[in-house]
């Protein structure tokens, strides 16, 4: 029986009926060695009464195996793998050694979660993890992202985590249990034991203080101290035999016994398979066969059932293996690689750990290693490998190959420093020009995502000017990215011209190869502020790339790029909604976020901002995933900015955690977009106080944000008594205005010019902005030009002219949602002569953000399984929100919801 954890059971119990309801989770048990996490486990197994149990456990020596814990703990659902969609079934299947092929490793999570969720319609599920610590981290990565997804489900994931262990567990946002030592009774009731023997409350008390309460020492100190030591009538020894730590009596233990068994036990220790007949086998060659395994299981170290072998406690596994000589470890991985032939990637591991010099054997071996887990999504396992085998090659270039592969799949795992590290390792060897080229892109990709956007830039033109004398083709896209850096406000201490280490390409090469073309030297003249010739090279790249598929991970995020720096929203929403659906599509979880993140820009630009608050909310948890939380300040700020200009006062939450995830973490490249958005969303938030609110605003460097921010700035800028300094911003508007042609730039202008006019001129300037709003999508500006009109108008005499331009900013003004300009246009109008009907929002529907995601997505005409494919979530969560939208919208069936006005 469990001592001291009712209310740990109880937490635990309330996770497993909830599963049983529908309505499951996850739940983090977290606690130092001993401390009863394993005990807890079972005690939950036990009360798993109407569940289906899976379990499994992690294993530090198998930690470089990618996808091995998951392969175990989904092993008995391997049959339901046919009912999965066609692209999770592949991605999973080849994850877990099922199906050949390569897969996508969100994919591969997504495959995970809808196992779970499909095995969970039959018999509600408790998945049972222990030593999570030692989990492969493609097999964490998958039980932490179907662990935020299941609150809609059948399925309760409950996971032990060792506290104070170099690897971890590092999920804030998902519940945790943490247990700590065991006092009075429960503590008595321990060293008692099963003889029920008498413990002397100043003894209990004493060995409690010496231990924590930690339940495993105590039960441990009650086998090595007699009856009369607990009972107080004779003194403790001193010091206590547990004074060096739990793992020192298992290791007393195992020291006493005879030679045979010491070396059977440290092949048991060594091996991560847990089959007895691996072990036997392993121990055979070493010369320890069945006698020796009696003396371990006599000694209570091991247990065996059937052909599966277990310790008694981890903890035995680490006092053992620690305590053995540099040689017997070598010799136990060695033998335990000749019985493990059929089994070629925990062979080759065992094989490095035997290798105590450069050999060509094993370092083929490990690169095969790294290619599978690599194919399968399992990018840490393929950095573990590929590095492991640079420490064993002879040769400096192939070493340097390997640790560039080492540091390229670090980085797809979300690892940046270990990338850094593991490439500056490789630059040191690597000669080839090529890859040199490669190497210095994932320098500079590392440098702009995480540190320096200066230094990125710098890294890249490096690479160009190298690859421009040996692959023309690499050189161009290098050449366009470092353009694209350039355009973005990237400097380098180098006088290099992108456009010369890319030759023009003949009018018969490929379109996609023009449009990169067109691309660079758009990029080029955009940093010499020559928006005429920008504009005119995008759209001819628009031109080229929009009649073919383009499918290019660099190319076609910089069509959007393009799009952003000359306010071409029509483009900007087309491109990253195409971006959008072909990830989705594909699984693809990081391009996923990034057409979330970067479309919302162009959707708060022209007023979707329900389509940008559901974008940003969509890419918040995808982000948190992914291990770049420095990531999450971009839809964080977005939200922030988004609340602001709708007067919410979530706001103000949101940019305090922004200032913490920026306090904390790297934000990389999207940071000077955040501090603009901060500025912004601050400057909104200060409306009484235009001083306080100009300051925020005055310290926005972004051009495209300065543009979508032009009407706040220059309105500010008057109110505060500022016109030299809205004089000066409204230069900067006229230049990009006359260069790009674009009809929201010359209605912004014009606006501008109205609030720095008098009398009849500034009536021209409005007209004219207005008539330039016809062309523009971008709603919120047209509105604000409204309401600045109507009021001028009000002003000066002519309230009757003043109303029909009031009445349609508040009109536009409520369809956006913006309630401080709809309560301005509102109080124009009434003093204008004429009563304001507010629109009488309070009774509408309001949809959450997932709700409006699956709303999206069902009106398009995609059923529960593809939606949630697409969100990355399980169908049983699309059907759980979309009956809450079936009842907010009143409706009854996909078809009348698709028949719905929802638009706006």
């Amino acid at each position: 029986m469990l001592r001291g954890r009712d209310a740990e059971r109880a937490a635990i119990a309330a996770l497993l009926d909830g599963a049983r309801a529908g309505s499951g989770g996850a739940l983090l048990v977290r606690g130092v060695a001993g401390v009863g996490k394993s005990t807890l486990l079972a005690d939950a197994v036990d009360a798993a009464s109407g569940l289906r149990v899976l379990r499994t456990s992690g294993v530090e020596s198998e930690s470089p195996l990618a996808f091995a814990a998951l392969q175990r703990l989904l092993r008995p659902l391997r049959g339901r793998l046919d009912t999965l969609p066609a692209p999770q079934h592949a991605a999973l299947g080849a994850a877990l050694g099922e199906s050949p092929g390569e897969g996508e490793r969100y994919l591969a999570y997504l495959g995970a979660l809808s196992l779970l969720a499909e095995a969970a319609e039959e018999a509600p599920v408790l998945a049972v993890v222990d030593d999570a610590q030692w989990l492969d981290d493609a097999s964490a990565g998958a039980l932490l992202f179907a662990a935020r997804r299941l609150q809609d489900e059948h399925v309760a994931l409950l996971l032990a985590v060792r506290e104070g262990d170099a690897r971890g567990i590092d999920a804030p946002d998902v519940p945790s249990l943490a247990l700590g030592g065991v006092t009075g009774a429960d503590a008595a009731a321990l060293l008692a034991g099963r003889e029920a023997r008498q413990v002397d409350p100043a003894v209990r008390d004493r060995l409690v203080a010496e231990t924590g309460g930690n339940p495993l020492a105590l039960v441990e100190l009650a086998r090595l101290l007699s009856a009369e030591q607990l009972a107080g009538r004779l003194p403790l020894p001193a010091p206590l035999p547990l004074t060096g730590g739990v793992e020192r009596a298992f290791l007393d233990r195992g020291r006493g016994l005879s030679e045979h068994a010491q070396r059977f036990l440290l092949v048991a220790a060594t091996d991560d398979t847990a089959r007895l007949t691996v072990v036997r086998d392993a121990a055979d060659r070493l010369g320890a066969g069945d006698e020796a395994l009696d003396e371990v299981e006599r000694a209570g170290l091991l247990r065996v059932d059937g052909d599966e072998l277990t310790l008694y406690h981890p903890l035995v596994r680490s006092a053992t293996y620690r305590a053995a000589t540099s040689a017997q470890r070598r010799a136990a991985h060695g033998a335990l690689a000749e019985v493990l032939r059929g089994d070629p990637d925990r062979r080759a591991w065992h094989l490095a750990a035997a290798a105590d010099r450069p050999d060509a054997d094993v370092v083929a071996a490990l690169d095969g290693v790294a290619e599978r887990a690599a194919a399968r999504g399992g990018h840490e396992a393929a950095t573990a490998a590929w590095a492991r085998a640079a420490e064993l090659t002879g040769d400096h270039e192939d070493r340097g190959r390997r640790l560039y592969l080492a540091a390229s799949s670090a980085w797809l795992g979300a690892h940046p420093a270990r990338a850094a590290a593991l490439a500056q390792a490789a630059a040191g060897d690597v000669t080839d020009p090529v890859l040199r080229a490669r190497l210095l892109t994932l320098q500079g990709q590392l440098e702009w995502n995480t540190r320096s956007l200066h230094e990125g830039y710098d890294l890249v033109l490096q690479a160009a000017q190298i690859a421009a004398d040996v692959d023309q083709q690499m050189a161009q896209g290098l050449a366009m990215l470092a353009a694209s850096l350039s355009a973005f406000g990237a400097r380098s201490p180098r006088s290099v011209d992108p456009t010369v280490l890319a030759p023009a390409p003949t009018p018969d090469a490929p379109p996609l190869v023009r449009a990169a073309s067109a691309l660079l030297h758009g990029f080029t003249a955009v940093a010499d502020r020559d928006w005429a010739t920008a504009s005119e090279l995008f759209r001819r790249a628009y031109a080229l790339a929009e009649a073919h598929t383009v499918d290019d991970h660099v190319l076609q995020p910089n069509l959007g790029v393009a799009a952003m720096l000359i306010d071409d929203d029509e483009q900007g929403l087309r491109l990253h909604e195409q971006q959008l659906t072909a990830a989705r599509r594909a699984g693809a979880l990081n391009m996923v976020e990034h057409a979330l993140t970067r479309g919302a820009h162009f959707q708060i630009a022209t007023g979707a901002w329900a389509r940008a608050s559901t974008a940003a909310a969509e890419a918040l948890p995808l982000l948190a995933g992914t291990g770049h939380r420095g990531l999450t300040a971009l839809p964080t700020a977005q939200l922030a900015l988004l609340a602001a200009r709708r007067g919410d006062a979530t706001a103000d939450p949101h940019l305090a955690e922004v200032r913490t995830i920026r306090e904390k973490h790297p934000v990389g490249i999207t940071d000077p977009l955040v501090v603009d958005l901060v500025h912004w969303a601050h400057g909104l938030r200060s409306p009484g106080q235009p001083a306080t609110a100009l300051h925020h605003l005055e310290q926005m460097t972004m051009p495209a944000l300065r543009r979508m921010a032009a009407l706040d700035r220059l309105e500010t800028a008057v109110r505060a008594g500022r016109s030299d300094l809205a004089r000066s911003w409204l230069e900067e508007l006229e230049e990009f205005a006359t260069g790009t042609g674009t009809p929201a730039a010359r209605a912004v202008v014009e606006h501008g010019h109205a609030l720095l006019a008098d009398g009849s001129d500034a009536d021209e300037h409005f007209a004219r902005a207005l008539a330039a709003h016809a062309g523009s999508p971008r709603l919120p500006d047209r509105a604000r030009t409204e309401l600045a009109y109507g009021e001028h108008l009000r002003r000066t005499g002519r309230r009757v002219d003043a109303r029909a331009h009031l009445r349609t900013a508040l009109a536009l003004h409520e369809e956006l949602g913006a309630v401080p300009w709809a309560e301005r246009a509102a109080q124009a109008l009434r003093a204008s002569g004429e009563t304001a009907r507010r629109r009488d929002v309070s009774t509408a529907p309001q949809l959450t953000a997932q709700e409006r995601q699956v709303t999206a997505l069902v009106r398009q005409g995609l059923s529960n399984r593809d939606v949630a494919a697409q969100l990355f979530v399980s169908p049983r969560t699309v059907d759980f929100h979309l009956r809450n939208v079936f009842t907010k919208l009143g409706v009854t069936s996909r078809a009348e919801l698709t028949a719905l006005p929802l638009d706006g």
